[in-house]
């Protein structure tokens, strides 16, 4: 059996590497290689604006991550944006809400990194709280720059982020926004100021989505997880 194919969102954003400074697809390689050391390759997927792409890309997959990033237009879910929510991203928007309803008619396995989990929640029907230290008072989910905020997260019984991951673990985060609202999904970890920090769909599906971000850790139980289910996906469609 071939190595299950896992899909990442990429960002698009003006980047500089060698003696070029232009618009580019991009994505921190971590990502692709959590991938790679859980037994799955990895395929960049950057935003689309074509009819039917994105039943074509979920067609080829056998799992998909819908990757960290900027802010989701607050128009999405019907909201004004807050003073601190910017830079979000129209096309990415548009791309991955394809994505994910290219992925839910055929039941690909699908795990939301971050943004990811705010996209998945918002394509349920959901709505994000845009700046999650009004509620909580502190910015330890999003300390700034480039530092990962250590963030204390438990887990709730009986959910398979819980049998993935344990009861309690210390994950590195970085959001300023949190979901709100997420129709059809349990929630599935918390952080100890009451922040939800994953969220699953019940059932034998595997729709996962954390705030955190696991693949910038050593441990890839989420991820792995996200490939045995890619894997049986695979076995299941191939013909007999």
């Amino acid at each position: 059996m071939a190595a299950p194919l896992i899909g990442l969102t990429t960002y698009r954003e003006q980047a500089a590497w060698g003696v070029w400074d232009q618009p580019a697809d991009v994505l921190p390689t971590q990502y692709a290689d959590a991938v790679l050391a859980t037994g799955a390759v990895p395929v960049l997927l950057p935003p689309v604006d074509q009819t039917g792409a994105a039943d074509l890309v979920v067609a080829r997959l056998d799992g998909l991550v819908i990757s960290g990033g900027a802010d989701v237009d607050p128009a999405r879910y019907d909201a004004a944006p807050h003073p601190r929510t910017a830079g979000w991203r129209p096309d990415r928007d548009a791309w991955e809400l394809a994505l994910l309803d290219a992925a839910a008619a055929v039941e690909l396995p699908v795990l939301g990194v971050c943004r990811g989990m705010q996209v998945m929640a918002v394509h349920a029907g959901g709505e994000l709280d845009q700046h999650t230290p009004d509620l909580v008072g502190h910015e330890q989910h999003s300390p700034g720059g480039d530092v990962f905020g250590p963030i204390d997260v438990a887990t709730v019984a009986g959910t398979r982020v819980a049998g993935l991951l344990g009861e309690r673990l210390t994950v590195s985060c970085h959001h300023h926004q949190s979901v709100r609202a997420h129709p059809g999904y349990t929630a599935a970890a918390h952080a100890d100021d009451g922040t939800l920090e994953a969220m699953e769909l019940p059932g034998e599906r595997f729709w996962v989505a954390v705030q955190w971000h696991p693949e910038t850790s050593a441990d890839v139980g989420l991820l792995a997880g996200l490939v045995r289910a890619a894997a049986t996906y695979a076995t299941a469609r191939q013909p007999v």
